[in-house]
């Protein structure tokens, strides 16, 4: 969204009124929605600043990014001078205390803040249904897809679905059921559903909420809750209306991660668009994951961070293109193409998705042109397999989405290969269709923090960390504590009725 750095300026006087961690820090008076929203204009304004916030460096310009990464068994500490937060969150010894998770917590807090604000002031506006409702699905989306990380992440949260007149409220606000916020998630997603848009402008291509987007979430949701055929519903509905939406495999896998054609990529179902070589006031549009992910040393150099284990590299078969464009494991240093045995800092191949096209960015791709790809529909069509798969066992048509990915695999930037082969589902049961499928997601998405939330929804972390083919083994993994996150204990300082803090920490 290429104009969103000059509409944040509404948003930063709503949301800094919210965060329960800027409440002693920032005081303010009483406000009402009329006082501040006279026209959509003004709604809209709001809404942009909230997009523009997941562009923030706390939530998809690293902070919260990397966490997810690092949660999974696909991405390791490379450099361990890194700071300690980030190890904290790969190693599964965070406290209450990590600076990751003490960041993107309020950030995301401020977004469900704007968002109140907007459908509030948008409430109270005396406008057509059909011109105002489409704005609130806008609002509503967000405030869903802020809730959505939030309860995956810390489980009991407070839930806050009303425009806020005194902040001082927040001081004291319980925190709901996972049930309730998941039913906030999927009311709001529903209305997204409803009243967004097909499609917006060709300069806001991907990086606003349509139906289409809302749709998948909803998918994605239900797949999270187990309920299969509420998600198979959704998924196919999607696939269903994919010209109406304008939805496609890229034809080349590579063409997903150069950010110079970002804006054009119609595999897209909702993106992050950071502006290169631009920073906002207070880190916004701070984009660092192609920093972390980069080869330290290098002739343009990274900061080696985000790393993924020698294993995870060994065992994917070189014969898919999708490795090849996932990895670097050579690199020019000095001049002279090096393999990563001799990376000066961290010896293992690197993650190419954000630093290998970069777009306009600086020396160590900061503030790099990614489009951060949230959603893409190579996902929706595993969610399909998957969904289906639960609720039918295996079949052609679960089959049939796997092999469309496989098929776009083979394409070698225009030149065809055999591998990966169409999926032969001869003989395996339901559990091992399942496994198959859960594989092709982890290779499918790889590095694109998707990993994490499979591990926990399936519950697979004793598998993924202790069993014996695990690709970062981690012995302390304790499922009793592991799945969600400790609350910051800022919040819980702040607000004493967040307590208890989550199991184990």
């Amino acid at each position: 969204m290429k104009s969103i750095i000059n509409k944040i300026s509404i948003f930063l006087v709503i949301v800094f009124m919210f965060s329960c961690s800027d409440l002693d820090e920032r005081p303010v008076g009483l406000l009402a929605p009329e006082g501040l929203f006279n026209t959509p204009s003004d709604v809209l304004s709001v809404i942009y600043g909230g997009y523009g916030a997941l562009a923030h460096e706390n939530i998809y310009g690293r902070q919260f990014n990397i966490a997810l990464m690092l949660r999974s068994d696909m991405v390791d500490i490379g450099d361990r001078g890194t700071p300690a937060a980030r190890q904290q969150v790969n190693d599964f010894n965070m406290d209450d205390n990590n600076a990751m998770s003490g960041v993107f917590w309020p950030r995301f807090y401020q977004v469900i803040s704007a968002a109140n604000a907007a459908i509030a002031g948008a409430e109270s506006l005396s406008v057509s249904e059909n011109v105002i409702n489409p704005i609130i699905a806008e609002a509503r989306f967000l405030r869903a897809f802020s809730y959505f990380h939030l309860v995956r992440n810390f489980g009991e949260i407070p839930y806050i679905d009303y425009f806020i007149t005194n902040p001082e409220a927040v001081k004291t606000i319980a925190k709901s059921s996972v049930t309730e916020i998941y039913n906030g998630i999927i009311t709001d997603f529903e209305y997204g559903k409803q009243w967004l848009p097909d499609k917006h402008g060709n300069s806001e291509i991907r990086s606003r909420a349509t139906k289409g987007t809302a749709a998948s979430y909803l998918a994605t949701v239900y797949l999270t809750l187990a309920d299969y055929q509420k998600a198979y519903n959704e998924a196919k509905w999607v696939i269903d209306n994919k010209d109406r939406f304008g939805y496609r495999l890229e034809a080349d896998f590579q063409d997903l991660y150069r950010a110079e054609i970002a804006d054009n990529i119609k595999e897209t179902i909702f993106t992050v668009d950071f502006l290169g070589l631009q920073s906002g006031a207070d880190n916004f549009n701070q984009e660092y994951n192609a920093s972390m992910t980069g080869i330290r040393g290098a002739d343009r150099s990274g900061w080696s961070v985000a790393v993924p284990s020698l294993a995870v590299y060994n065992t994917w078969d070189n014969r898919d293109y999708r490795k090849k464009v996932s990895f670097a494991d050579s690199i020019v240093m000095g001049g002279v193409l090096r393999p990563y045995t001799a990376f000066a800092n961290t010896q293992r191949p690197h993650i190419a998705k954000y630093f290998r096209y970069p777009g306009n960015a600086q020396q160590e791709y900061q503030t790099s042109d990614h489009n951060i790809i949230l959603f893409r529909y190579a996902e929706i069509l595993l969610t399909a397999a998957e969904a289906l798969t639960e609720v039918s066992g295996p079949n052609a048509e679960s089959v049939s989405y796997i092999n469309q990915i496989r098929a776009r695999a083979r394409n070698w930037a225009g030149t065809m290969s055999d591998f990966p082969a169409d999926f032969n589902m001869a003989g395996m049961n339901k559990e091992q269709f399942i496994d198959a499928i859960m594989e092709e997601r982890r290779l499918e998405l790889a590095f694109e923090a998707k990993r994490w939330y499979d591990i926990q929804r399936r519950r697979l972390g004793d598998i993924a960390f202790k069993g014996p083919n695990s690709l970062e083994p981690h012995a302390n993994f304790d499922a009793s504590r592991d799945y969600l996150m400790p609350i910051p204990r800022r919040e819980i300082d702040v607000n004493p009725n967040l307590r208890p803090q989550n199991p184990g920490y």
